[in-house]
């Protein structure tokens, strides 16, 4: 029997790779994002095997959209094993000052509340399901450790999702829910392609960054994810080898 895993944010970057990484491993999958086109084409790329993906269109900043995304699952697949909570967005770059309250409040949406409003929901079925228990998994970001500068909600969000997982792990234990974050640094993605241009540094320089290869954050996950759930890896970071983190500043 297939395990069922669900990836938010999966018609692209991260939550492609680690969709596709899902599904050459044996799942079935339920991508969710907002749009359905772009999931779709997670699917072809899956090839044969995206026969077992599903597509739901899922706004996570909004409880009614979440809660019919998780009703789906249980009706569609009658189990919830894992949840890759990885929908997320970045701030344009803007002094700390200047920061207005609406670009605050998306990425706080999107980052926090929606990582939130689908923790809340796959606990809701992994606890009540037979067998028992289950996984979340939190894209956290080496933002959660560091951040880059004039990057305040990005990096506030992912620092808030260190306390997620941490709280879910706690939280989970009496349930078989296991609660791990994988912090991510320069992984190619449409979202790093700056990266080969230089980005600013926080000494004020601007520098090109080097990338590693989205699949290997796919194939991360995909170990995280099989681990039985009385064992857990609470947190992972994984990151192009030489990119400027250790000793950022």
């Amino acid at each position: 029997m297939h395990k069922i895993a669900v990836v938010t944010g999966a018609g692209s970057g991260i939550g492609r790779a680690v969709s596709l990484a899902f599904l050459n491993g044996g799942y079935r999958v339920v991508l969710a994002g907002r749009r359905r086109e772009a999931l779709e084409e997670t699917i072809v790329a899956a090839g044969s095997a995206g026969e077992r993906a599903l597509a739901v269109p899922t706004d996570v900043r909004t409880p009614d959209s979440v809660r019919a995304l998780f009703q789906r699952v249980e009706e569609s697949c009658g189990r919830l094993d894992v949840l890759f909570n990885n929908a997320g967005l970045g701030a344009p770059r803007v002094p700390l000052q200047d920061i207005t309250y609406e670009q605050w409040r998306d990425v706080v949406d999107v980052n926090l509340t929606g990582a939130f409003l689908c923790t809340q929901e796959a606990f809701r079925l992994m606890r009540n399901q037979s067998p028992r228990g289950g996984r979340i998994i939190n894209n956290g970001s080496l933002s959660a450790h560091s951040p880059r500068p004039d990057s305040a909600p990005y990096t506030a969000t992912k620092h808030a999702i260190t306390g997620l997982t941490k709280s879910t792990a706690l939280d989970g234990r009496r349930f078989d829910i296991a609660c791990s974050q994988i912090d991510i640094g320069n992984a190619a993605t449409e979202l790093t392609e700056r990266m080969n241009h230089g980005v600013p540094q926080a000494d004020g320089a601007v520098a090109v960054e080097p990338r590693m290869d989205v699949t290997h954050v796919g194939n991360a996950v995909l170990h995280v994810a099989n681990l039985p759930v009385e064992a857990n890896i609470l947190f992972m970071t994984i990151m192009a080898t030489k990119m400027p983190f250790v000793g950022r500043g």
